[in-house]
Order: structure tokens, then sequence, then C-alpha cells
């Protein structure tokens, strides 16, 4: 074998030896890009899948917000068109005049007098617009006297130094009781609630 021959064949397995490691590195290089491939893929899916849960979490904290704006709004509503209503029947209340104003201070005066001893010196206080009313009433009482104006809507406060004792009888109060023990079933025939 000549040296020219061993030359040869040495390049030819250079040559084939070569081939082999191009063919071995486009190999290797093709899995290295289908990995790379595959994990940009799950990193593309997990970050969509975080987007999407950020959106979702996001949508559903709105909603809530938006659900808890309106509910605040409607008692909001409510207690404006509860608090009107109770304006318009003291309003009404305040305008009772006549024989019903008088039956009802009347009433009111009578209530009182029952947590006053006999001898009792008693003050009697009420509406300025009342004044000639209620002293007219008290004539009928041993006792008693009218005292002065209590800011109200009608009706008396009635108090004794000797007893100490004081009664607020006026149409304030009973409206007050009233409204505290009826709130329920006024709001719930306001807004046609069941009960």
């Amino acid at each position: 074998m000549s040296l020219e021959t061993v030359v040869e064949d040495i390049r030819d397995e250079a040559r084939e030896r070569a081939k082999e490691i191009r063919s071995d590195a486009e190999s290797r290089a093709e899995e290295i890009v289908a990995d790379a491939e595959a994990d940009a893929e799950e990193i593309r899916s997990d970050a969509e899948a975080d987007a999407e849960r950020e959106i979702e979490r996001e949508r559903e904290q709105r909603l809530s917000s938006a659900k808890l704006e309106a509910k605040q709004m409607r008692l909001e509503a409510r207690r404006d068109a509860l608090e009107d209503v109770r304006e318009t029947v003291e309003a009404e209340i305040a305008d009772i005049d006549g024989d019903d104003r008088e039956e009802l201070t009347r009433a009111l005066i009578d209530a009182a007098a029952d947590e006053f001893d006999a001898d009792s010196d008693v003050s009697v206080y009420g509406r300025a617009d009342d004044e000639a009313l209620i002293s007219d009433i008290l004539d009928d009482y041993d006792g008693y006297e009218y005292a002065g104006e209590h800011d109200c809507l009608g009706g008396v406060v009635v108090e004794s130094e000797t007893s100490r004792v004081r009664v607020n009888n006026t149409f304030d109060s009973v409206v007050d009781d009233a409204w505290e023990n009826n709130l329920k079933e006024i709001s719930a025939r306001l807004f046609d609630e069941e009960q």
C-alpha cells in the first residue's frame, strides 16, 4: 500500500468521522431545539393559565365590589325612603288639630298623671302652639300648671320636683316607640318584602 493510499484512507475516515460528528451534532441540535420549543410551549401555556386565573380573580373581585356597592346603594335608598316616610308621619302628626289634638293631648296628660301623687305640684311642658290647649285641659287637674315650652310635635312633658319624676308623653316619643316597634313591618310593607 502506498503512502498516498494510506493518506487517502485516513482522509476518507476523517471525512466519514466528520460526517458522523456533524450528523450527531445536528441530531443533538434538533433535540435541543425540540426541548427548547417544548419548554417554551410549557412556559407559554403556564403563563396563559396564570393570566386566565388572574383575569378571573380580578373579575370576581370587581364583581364582588360592584355587588357590595349596589347593596350599599340599595340600603342607602331604603334608609332615605324610610326617613322620608318618618318625616311625612311627623309632619302629619304635627298638623293634627281641633278635637283630635285635644283628645290626644288629654289622653297623654291622663297617662302621665298616673305617675304622680295626688298632692304633687306638677309642671307640664308642651309645644308653644299648644299652650292655650294644655292650659285649658290642666284646669281639670289640681296642682298642675303649664310651665313652658318644650320642642316637640305635640303632647306633653310632665314633671314634679317633689317626686322627682319626669314623664315624656310627647307625640315624638309615641312616634319613636311605634317606629322602633314596627320598623321591620314598615320596611316590609314599604319595600314589598315577605315577613
